[in-house]
């Protein structure tokens, strides 16, 4: 497939009929699908709803029953492996980017060629050369010699999609993509998905935030329990009739906000600072109030969540916590006055992704349920973690199961039953939904609002204003390491705070 190719030659990859079961389960049920060359096409679902499974069908990691069909550049492909598919231009990029985080950008980007051959070994000017010419293509600019490790998100996204470009990518996957982007950085991510459009590479975007979607792709197809809804072109499709398609019932759309002023301070927080990251920090966390902290990256959000949890001690100021003045010097001195944080990145700091759910969900109480000689009666674990996994309905096939395998709506009912466990009275959240769809958004937020009816009090911090302004009770805006405003939801318009904190 040329650069520039027309749509009108026909799809550039086509399913008929292909099911894929696991066992006795069906994660794909006779999937009809199709994506044209050149197109921006978004795959859309919630957990669970064979999303993944699709893209691994056509990356040849799973193999569909007999009677399915998969085409690709108008041929049908009998057996379709990983190696086939890279070789047929089928290119994914996923959530967790795959890159080599100690190696360059060049060498990232030009793998094949750093890989080198027995009697051709690599060449590094060679490697050079073919990574600085698809970043010139994409109208990008990376420091070919930097590790890729020491790039922020945006840049890692980049090289991933350079390395697909090139690999010779007739068709690249992006899997939430703009999941940990701020706006800036999805609009320069979108204006290279443009480019790749121009030059006739087919881009499947799976993303659960619906107004991307609507302003990249043609087209957009929802799938919910393995089977496709339907394929829509998406000027046709609003963000309500999505969100109702994907979870099979309206979402609710109001404002949750109450008026707390008659509660009593639960967090009480002067002046607190910390050298380069935040000054002068002064607000109030009411018991059974929801406090949204919103800004944009680098304004020190997660520098203060984590001063307040004690891994980054502030060096001024002071913290109160039930009229008590507290001193956090380490994480446990937060845990022990009854604070509790989930943190953003769930994978590498919420979850031990090599223990079980079971693991995971007692492992911030493990001296509290141990007998005095420190043993752990496994019955008591067990009781321990089946009672989290009811209260916050985590659906899993069985406590034992790996934690890797939940998905996001799943994982992060599992950080927050953890942390739950340790009967906290402030409860700091840090970007709870990134990864999470829309159906399990709205059930987080459904157990944030059960907790805080309960009297705790809940600091939420999010990149997405519309989000915090639908389930906070307050708002407030930080830039430059300082709280600069305050939004109270239904006094104010969303789109005063969205101007004022995108500003």
């Amino acid at each position: 497939m040329q650069p520039g190719t027309c749509a009108s030659e026909g799809p550039l990859v086509r399913l008929q009929a292909v099911t894929v079961r696991f066992g006795g389960a069906t994660a794909l049920q006779s999937l009809d699908w199709d994506v044209m060359p050149g197109e921006v096409h978004c795959l859309m679902g919630g957990n669970g709803s064979g999303k993944s499974t699709t893209i691994k069908v056509l990356s040849g990691v799973h193999a569909p029953q007999p009677g399915g069909r998969i085409e690709i550049g108008g041929r049908t492909v009998a057996r379709l492996g990983p190696a086939q598919a890279r070789a047929l231009g089928i290119q994914v990029i996923y959530q967790d980017l795959s890159l080599f985080p100690n190696l360059s950008v060049a060498e990232n980007i030009a793998f094949d060629q750093a890989m080198g051959r027995w009697w051709a070994p690599a060449r590094p000017a060679r490697q050079r050369e073919a990574a600085q010419a698809v970043m010139q293509r994409l109208g990008i600019a990376l420091p070919l010699d930097a590790p890729v490790g020491e790039l922020p998100i945006a840049g890692r996204q980049l090289v991933a999609i350079c390395r697909g470009i090139a690999a010779r990518a007739r068709l690249l996957f992006m899997d939430e993509p703009t999941a940990s982007l701020t706006r800036a950085e999805v609009d320069a991510l979108l204006a290279v998905v443009r480019r790749l459009k121009a030059d006739g590479i087919a881009i499947v975007f799976v993303s659960h935030k619906l107004d991307e979607v609507m302003e990249i792709a043609e087209r957009v197809t929802v799938l919910r329990d393995g089977c496709k809804l339907g394929t829509w072109p998406a000027a046709q499709m609003s963000t309500r009739r999505l969100a109702a398609l994907m979870t099979g019932h309206e979402v609710a759309g109001r404002i949750h906000a109450r008026d707390m002023g008659a509660a009593p301070a639960l967090l009480q927080v002067r002046g607190l600072g910390r050298d380069g990251e935040y000054t002068d920090i002064s607000f109030d966390v009411r018991a059974g109030e929801v406090v949204g902290l919103a800004g944009l990256l680098g304004a020190g959000r997660t520098e203060l969540a984590l001063g307040l949890f004690g891994m980054r001690p502030p060096g001024r100021g002071s913290i109160r916590l039930d009229g008590q003045a507290l001193s956090l010097r380490s994480n446990r001195d937060a845990m022990a006055a009854g604070i509790a944080y989930v943190p953003e990145d769930r994978q590498c700091l919420g979850l031990d992704m090599r223990q079980s759910v079971q693991d995971n969900l007692v492992q911030a109480v493990l001296p509290r349920l141990s007998g005095r000689l420190g043993w752990l009666p496994l019955a008591r674990r067990a009781t321990a973690a089946a009672g989290w996994r009811d209260r916050l309905q985590i659906r899993i096939p069985a406590l034992d199961a790996p934690v890797h395998q939940l998905s996001g709506g799943n994982a992060q009912r599992v950080v927050l039953a953890k942390w739950l466990a340790t009967g906290p009275r402030l409860l700091i959240l840090d970007s709870p939904t990134v990864g999470v769809d829309i159906g399990n958004r709205q059930g987080i937020f459904d157990i944030v609002h059960r907790l805080a009816d309960q009297g705790m009090a809940v600091l939420m911090i999010s990149d997405e204003v519309a989000e915090v302004f639908a389930h906070c009770d307050r708002v407030l805006h930080m830039r430059g390491g300082r709280i600069v405003g305050e939004f109270v939801p239904g006094r104010h318009a969303l789109a005063d705070a969205e101007r004022a904190i995108h500003a």
